[in-house]
C-alpha cells in the first residue's frame, strides 16, 4: 500500500480507537456512571471528582491521551522517508483529528463523548517536533493558569487558546514554512483550540456565573 493509502486507514482506525470512552469504563467498573454525576462529563476531571481520587485523573488522562498519541506514533512512522506535502501533513494530523473527533463524538455513546482535552494533548506530543516544543508551552500555560486559579476548565480553555499562538512563535522562529507546506498544521491548532473551546461552553457559563468547582488545595 502507498502511504497515503495506509494513512486512509489509519485514520478510520483512529476514530474507533478515540471512540472508546476510558473514562466510562474505569468509572462503571467502580459502579459509577459519570454522566449521571459530578458535571456529566467522562473525561478525567469528572471520573476524578465522583471516585474521589488524583490517582483516577491520571489514569483516565493517560488512557484518553494514549488513543491520539498511538495512530500518530504509527503515522509519523509512515512519513519518515518520504517527501512531506500539504497533503501528507494533512493527512498525518488527519489521524490525530479522527482520534479527538472519536473522543468527543464516540462511535459507542450516540456520538456523544468529552471534550478532548487528554487525546489532543497525544496529538502534540505523536507531532515531533512540529507540535511537541510548542504543546509544552502549552502544557505549561494549563499549569500556570490552573495553579493560579484551581480552575481545570479555565487551564484547559487557556491552553486551547495558546497551542496556536505558540506553534506560530516556534515556527516562525524555527523558519518552519507554516503557511506553506504546513499549513494544515496551523489550520489543525486552530481547529483543536476552538473544538475544545465548544466543548467547553457550559464550563464558561459556570465560570461567569461564579459556579464552576475547583480544585482544593491541600491543608496541612
Amino acid at each position: 500500500m502507498t502511504p497515503t493509502a495506509l494513512l486512509g486507514l489509519l485514520i478510520l482506525i483512529a476514530y474507533v480507537l478515540g471512540s472508546i470512552p476510558f473514562g466510562l469504563i474505569v468509572a462503571r467498573s467502580k459502579g459509577v456512571d459519570p454522566r449521571t454525576s459530578g458535571s456529566g462529563n467522562i473525561g478525567a476531571t469528572n471520573v476524578a471528582r465522583v471516585l474521589g481520587g488524583k490517582k483516577w485523573f491520571f489514569l483516565v488522562f493517560f488512557l484518553d491521551m494514549l488513543k491520539a498519541l498511538i495512530p500518530m506514533l504509527i503515522a509519523s512512522v509512515i512519513v519518515r522517508e518520504v517527501s512531506k506535502t500539504p497533503t501528507l501533513y494533512a493527512m498525518w494530523i488527519g489521524c490525530g483529528v479522527a482520534a479527538v473527533l472519536g473522543h468527543m463524538f464516540s462511535l459507542f455513546l450516540k456520538f456523544k463523548g468529552g471534550k478532548g482535552v487528554a487525546t489532543s494533548a497525544g496529538v502534540v506530543l505523536g507531532l515531533w517536533p512540529y507540535y511537541t516544543i510548542p504543546g509544552a508551552l502549552t502544557i505549561l500555560t494549563f499549569i500556570v493558569v490552573f495553579y493560579l486559579t484551581r480552575y481545570v476548565s479555565l487551564g484547559s480553555i487557556a491552553a486551547a487558546v495558546s497551542m496556536s499562538i505558540w506553534y506560530v512563535l516556534i515556527g516562525l522562529s524555527q523558519g518552519w514554512p507554516i503557511t506553506g507546506e504546513q499549513w494544515p498544521l496551523l489550520a489543525f491548532a486552530l481547529l483543536m483550540g476552538a473544538m475544545i473551546i465548544y466543548k467547553h461552553r457550559s464550563n464558561l457559563t459556570r465560570l461567569l456565573a461564579g459556579t464552576e468547582s475547583k480544585f482544593a488545595r491541600k491543608t496541612t
